[in-house]
């Protein structure tokens, strides 16, 4: 099954005979907005227009847990994000399209824990809310209660340990900015660099000028390009598990599992015992 969807297929589904549950976790990160300008409103964005029917989800609430030692986006508490869910109608024998603003961060770290926690048929929409071409509704709907229960996969989650493992048995991609990356620059976390042996593959190279995701064949040969050959473990890490969803639904476009290392970089750079690479060396 394709982890993405047009806003084209998208409109003909919702009129379909099993249309899907439509989630929208428009977010951004309040950090990287200009000093003194307000923090970014989901719930205003989402009640000022969204695609019909679709229940706002809010990722720092929902779709993580309390900033902490864990990083700044830990896995959410369960029962948190199950009753999220079924507030918002999630069942299991329907099918879920999840949106953002465009950039697709947020409505990859929906997608990704809806399937790791073992949700059949979840995609996102390629673009997000700019991609939708149908009339908006500020309309907020009372959806029937859904029946998901989260059950987590043994597989697809990485903890620190296993991360810093896996950059040495497999690949461990960084999806910062490759500045993040090299220790050249660090605006949110403690420490610059990168966990020893990760290699450097930015999100944000993974779309075009429009924010869709390149053609499979084109991550594809990226990916490869840049160590996750055929066979080979691939994981995932950010700053804070939510861009690092991106990736990994970049590589699902692209036919390659991997897993997320949720705790991130604002998890790694808070122990002072964990080592720091820095510079465009792997190592």
């Amino acid at each position: 099954m394709n982890a993405i969807i047009t806003a084209t297929e998208l409109a003909s589904e919702l009129t379909g005979n099993n249309p899907p549950v439509v989630l929208d976790v428009r977010w951004q990160l309040s950090v990287a907005k200009a000093a003194g300008e307000p923090p970014f409103d989901g719930r205003a964005a989402y009640a000022s227009g969204h695609v019909p029917g679709a229940v706002y989800v809010d990722l720092d609430r929902e779709l993580a847990g309390a900033p902490g030692a864990r990083g700044r986006h830990p896995l959410p508490d369960l029962a948190v994000f199950g009753a999220a869910m079924r507030r918002a109608g999630v069942s299991a024998a329907r099918p879920v399209i999840v949106y953002d603003g465009g950039q697709g961060w947020a409505a990859a770290r929906a997608w990704w824990l809806l399937r790791w926690t073992g949700h059949p048929n979840v995609r996102v929409l390629d673009g997000g809310l700019p991609s939708w071409r149908g009339d908006l509704s500020v309309d907020e709907p009372v959806p029937s209660e859904g029946d998901f229960e989260p059950a987590p996969a043994a597989g697809g989650l990485l903890d620190a340990d296993g991360a810093a493992a896996l950059a040495r048995s497999g690949v461990l991609f960084d999806a910062r900015a490759g500045e993040r990356y090299r220790g050249e620059v660090e605006p949110i976390d403690p420490v610059g660099g990168h966990i020893p042996g990760a290699v450097s593959a930015p999100t944000t190279e993974n779309v075009g000028p429009d924010g869709r995701f390149l053609p499979t064949e084109e991550l594809a040969d990226r990916f490869k390009a840049l160590g996750a050959s055929d066979g080979t473990e691939v994981g995932v890490y950010c700053g804070s598990g939510v861009s690092g969803a991106h990736e990994v639904l970049a590589l699902a476009v692209a036919g390659i599992p991997a897993a997320l290392y949720v705790g991130s970089w604002s998890e790694w750079s808070s122990d002072p015992s964990r080592p720091v690479a820095t510079g465009p060396d792997p190592q």
